[in-house]
């Protein structure tokens, strides 16, 4: 990943996307040369030079204030997730040249918050890096994910939803909502690639992911970022069926990037009496795991 190349491409597909109906711009007569907004269009919603922006979008955001990034934000109507990318693009562009160096693997999880995990017995809860892979879970979130943790002991890597999603068949099965998923997967690396464009191990896996799927390849091209922090997902476990969870996201404050991801069910629901099965499955599997006790 060349931050460059990013910075470049995320402008212009946030450019393409908008015409001029959408920012109370002519549209002026005869056919359109470029798809979406022109450069000196949105320059002129920006209030820079024509050539001030295009210094931009060449990838050019050292030294860049945030007033400008404001203004930029303003112009191609970006949210509050793609804003966030944009600046940590600005950062990364800034940043002193031995200052780039690649992010360290994030350390064991605490014992400390292992036990946490392993407290919240009737909710599956894990944690997981900003590059995605899942680095410790309760039993009931191993049973939950299942297939991804089998994946990852076929192929001798740490268990990822992107790669899992992507490069696993079975994927398709376990998220219903497969086409959701794998667009919210690549937009969360592209927002971790604005935030470490210089993290190695993730550069290696959006190679991996690049090079294996043709899916991954277009939708990393589209350059969307998102960030969720709550929400409901439909998992397909082999064993229970389909479970529609709510999830919610906590950012562990002494991890940047590391984050804590708990799914729950409403009483009552044939998600809370299947997420109670799956619980009984787990822990069955635990005690054949362990064996019998003196």
């Amino acid at each position: 990943m060349d931050q460059r190349d990013e910075v470049r491409d995320f402008l212009a597909s946030r450019r393409a996307r908008l015409s001029p109906a959408d920012v109370g711009l002519p549209a002026g007569t005869g056919r359109r040369r470029v798809a979406g907004l022109r450069r000196d269009e949105v320059a002129v919603l920006a209030g820079v030079s024509s050539e001030y922006y295009a210094r931009l979008e060449r990838g050019n955001l050292a030294g860049v204030s945030d007033s400008v990034l404001d203004a930029l934000a303003g112009a191609l109507r970006l949210d509050d997730a793609e804003l966030a990318h944009l600046r940590n693009l600005a950062r990364a562009a800034s940043q002193p040249a031995r200052k780039r160096r690649t992010p360290a693997r994030p350390a064991p999880v605490r014992q400390s918050l292992c036990r946490v995990l392993d407290a919240m017995g009737t909710v599956p809860a894990y944690v997981r890096d900003s590059r995605m892979d899942i680095l410790a879970a309760n039993a009931l979130a191993k049973e939950l994910h299942a297939p991804v943790f089998r994946y990852a002991e076929h192929t001798g890597t740490t268990p990822n939803t992107a790669r899992f999603a992507f490069l696993d068949p079975a994927g398709r099965d376990f998220y219903p909502d497969w086409e959701t998923v794998s667009r919210d997967c690549v937009a969360v690396l592209h927002a971790a690639a604005g935030l470490n464009p210089y993290d190695k191990p993730l550069s290696d896996l959006v190679g991996e992911l690049s090079t294996r799927s043709e899916t991954f390849r277009t939708l990393w091209a589209t350059h969307d970022v998102r960030v969720h922090r709550t929400g409901l997902k439909r998992l397909h476990h082999p064993a229970v069926g389909v479970l529609e969870l709510d999830y919610d996201v906590m950012e562990l404050v002494q991890e940047p990037g590391v984050l804590l991801i708990a799914y729950s069910a409403a009483p009552g629901t044939p998600a809370a009496d299947r997420l109670a099965l799956l619980a009984t499955l787990a822990a069955t599997h635990h005690a054949e795991a362990v064996g019998p006790t003196a």
